[in-house]
């Protein structure tokens, strides 16, 4: 089974690459779904999070409140830090058990959609190979903008936060650029990537 760590940075296009990879059979194990699970009302992040950081990022239903931490963690980088602290352990542990789920059905190949996997020091180790979605940050602001409706700053600063376009690119084994091929033309490399996977 080959496992692909996917990643790229916020509006490069990395959901409808993970996509066209699971249309030809791929397994897709999502780091953000997860995230968004752990920290749903009675989410396991939610009390841990109320220890460390305050009840006043959870809310009225249970689960966390994702803009009021988002500033928190802009503003202050020990912010963050906790938070990582919390939830990454529990998606790296989701990771593995949907993994052991994949290698019990013989899947083929099983591509790990990690938005922050050149920035960790364990995902790494976990994939066999990294395919980076390539984008310029002009383009993944426009789009970010478009989707979140949240102002080009904000963009901007989740950009900052996270590795650069060359340290990507320097992680990389493979490489898509998604600012400018028509989805056809991406369809078609997604599409020799997989074959390549036996897919």
């Amino acid at each position: 089974m080959v496992r692909l760590g996917l990643t790229g940075g916020i509006g490069s296009g990395k959901s409808t690459i993970a996509t066209l990879f699971e249309q030809h059979g791929a397994i897709l194990i999502d780091a953000d779904a997860i995230s968004r699970q752990v920290t749903a009302a009675g989410g396991k992040a939610i009390k841990p999070i109320a220890d460390s950081l305050g009840t006043q990022f959870i809310t009225s239903d249970g689960a966390l409140d994702r803009t009021l931490m988002r500033q928190a963690s802009f503003a202050d980088k020990a912010v963050r830090a906790k938070l990582e602290a919390i939830i990454h352990p529990l998606v790296g542990e989701e990771s593995a058990r949907l993994a052991s789920e994949a290698v019990r059905t013989n899947a083929q190949c099983v591509v790990f959609d990690i938005p922050l996997l050149v920035e960790s020091r364990t995902w790494r180790q976990r994939v066999d190979q990294v395919l980076v979605v390539d984008c310029v940050a002009e383009v993944q602001i426009q789009r970010v903008m478009a989707r979140n409706g949240v102002t080009r700053d904000d963009v901007m600063k989740i950009i900052a936060s996270q590795a650069t376009r060359l340290a990507r690119l320097r992680a990389a084994d493979l490489v898509i650029f998604n600012a400018g091929p028509s989805l056809e033309q991406i369809a078609l490399e997604v599409q020799q990537i997989a074959q390549r996977f036996g897919l």
